[in-house]
């Protein structure tokens, strides 16, 4: 399935890409496009659109793109639902106290904004493996690991 979404990613688009290759759709592909053209996009290439405003896979009643995934496709595991509330903070940043790890991670994910410009899919290919780092510390601190 192809999924679509803002080009310039930092936080919460590289954090639902892992979520979505790990636990939803293995052979997902992503399209990082200019804000005004994912609907379109998204109807062209029959894509799913996330983080952006106005869809369900977005920032909704006070959740980050990645909380709706995870609520969206039932997904209850201790540790996923942990490291929804760090990637909560280190998206929303009035909202960046609300696990220790936030902060850290949103200096990861704009350090390699900072590095890697609008190269997404690089900064995807790099970052998958601090999510998957940050995923076993979250069943490690929650002892399920």
């Amino acid at each position: 399935m192809k999924w679509v979404t803002r080009r310039n990613a930092k936080v919460d688009r590289i954090a639902c890409p892992w979520l979505i290759r790990r636990f939803i759709d293995p052979q997902a592909e992503f399209l990082f496009v200019r804000a005004e053209e994912v609907g379109t996009v998204a109807e062209q290439e029959g894509a799913i659109p996330f983080d952006v405003p106005g869809v369900e896979l977005g920032h909704r009643e006070g959740r980050c793109s990645f909380e709706s995934l995870l609520r969206k496709y039932g997904l209850e595991d201790p540790a996923l639902l942990l490291l929804g509330r760090i990637v909560h903070g280190a998206d929303i940043p009035e909202d960046v106290g609300i696990e220790p790890e936030a902060a850290g991670l949103r200096a990861v994910g704009h350090g390699f904004a900072l590095l890697l410009g609008e190269d997404d899919q690089e900064k995807l290919r790099l970052q998958m493996p601090v999510y998957d780092a940050l995923y076993a510390w979250c069943r490690h601190r929650l002892g399920t690991a």
